[in-house]
């Protein structure tokens, strides 16, 4: 699975709790609002390029439909 703008901070870091410390970085809130509502433009691209690198996970480790 790919960490991906839709989720939501509380949600990422329930399946991936090495994120926690991502977040913290970045001054993110661990809420359940997506990260395309409380990130913009090159930030998010950013953080989702840092979170999926720390989980180990990109497009190319991925499924269509799982």
């Amino acid at each position: 699975m790919v960490i991906q703008t839709n989720m939501s901070p509380v949600g990422i870091v329930n399946v991936w709790g090495v994120t926690a410390s991502i977040f913290k970085k970045y001054n993110i809130p661990l809420t359940k609002h997506r990260l395309e509502e409380i990130v913009e433009g090159e930030d998010l691209s950013t953080l989702l390029k840092e979170l999926n690198s720390t989980v180990g996970s990109s497009s190319s480790t991925c499924i269509e439909g799982g």
